[in-house]
């Protein structure tokens, strides 16, 4: 489950994000962001360092998961 959601329209694709995850799920291509849900293991490394914010936690998926994993 990807917990991390993109702010597209905020992006400058400086690719500090891209730098950063260590599983190389985060794609820039033509103007576009996209994590990979497959590659992607949610280490929040992305999330820490985008200096404007593009990337941030779904606390509606948190919320889910929390709510699977503490029946």
């Amino acid at each position: 489950m990807l917990l991390i959601e993109i702010k597209p329209d905020k992006c400058d694709f400086c690719g500090v994000c891209v730098g950063v995850c260590p599983e190389d799920a985060i794609e820039l291509k033509e103007a576009t962001i996209k994590i990979s849900e497959e590659l992607c293991t949610n280490c929040a490394k992305c999330v820490w360092c985008c200096p404007i914010e593009v990337l941030v936690f779904r606390k509606d998926k948190i919320q889910q998961l929390k709510a699977s994993t503490f029946k």
